[in-house]
């Protein structure tokens, strides 16, 4: 199967949004928005000495900043800023997929994407309602084909934290390092497709109550360290 190369630019994605929202009744509901703020606030409440813990170990190993900020299409193609820890290089460009081998990665930027706690400050954008709690995970706008019926589909809700595809894809990195060639590509014409498939199939059967096992199933996938 073949697909087609995006052919936006960067700059036009970052201009775009959506100019016909689609019918909200049409998309199948998770988790309570009120539900989410709970949890999400919850879960930073918990996490705060920990996630101070990791910002003191940021900075003292590599320097500022300590957090990542990135933009990221969300709900109708609106853009948001996405908040991780830090874990690459600040001085050193490259491409926006990362693979296991990427020499950007710092040492302590390694263990805490292997163990998602660079993802602790995103429950802040489930708070902000950038992001639920489960939901496709957000792409970076040049990725992004806002005229794709699939992406009119993925973007019809907010995007999500986990989701069936990422716990799946749990390990990505590690996908894209045994690339023969150019990852970059491999991603645009292979696995993004798929994934957005799979969003897609997920988004017509979802329910709070697969949202729930989602998490748990995310939750388990984190402590016991499986590799999906």
């Amino acid at each position: 199967m073949s697909f087609a190369l995006l052919d936006k630019s960067a700059s036009a994605m970052r201009a775009e949004v959506i100019s016909e929202k689609p019918d909200v009744r049409e998309v199948r509901r998770g988790l309570p928005r009120g539900i989410e703020i709970l949890f999400a606030a919850a879960a930073l409440i918990v996490a705060l000495p920990l996630i101070a813990l990791i910002a003191l170990a940021i900075a003292v190993s590599s320097g500022w900043p300590v957090l990542f900020r990135q933009k990221r299409v969300g709900q109708f193609g609106r853009s948001f800023s996405l908040y991780k820890f830090r874990t690459m290089k600040s001085s050193v460009d490259g491409p926006q997929i990362t693979s296991r081998n990427d020499a950007r990665i710092t040492r302590l930027g390694k263990f805490l994407r292997r163990t998602k706690r660079d993802e602790l400050p995103t429950f802040w954008n489930v708070l902000r309602g950038d992001m639920a709690l489960v939901g496709p995970r957000p792409e970076v706008p040049a990725y992004v084909t806002l005229d794709d019926p699939l992406w009119q589909a993925v973007l019809a809700v907010r995007p999500g934290l986990t989701d069936p595809v990422t716990l799946s894809l749990r390990h990505e990195e590690d996908l894209l390092a045994q690339v023969d060639g150019d990852s970059l590509q491999f991603y645009v014409r292979e696995l993004q497709p798929s994934k957005l498939r799979g969003y897609v199939a997920y988004l017509e059967e979802r329910t709070w109550r697969t949202d729930l096992r989602i998490l748990w199933q995310t939750l388990i996938a984190i402590v016991a360290g499986s590799r999906a």
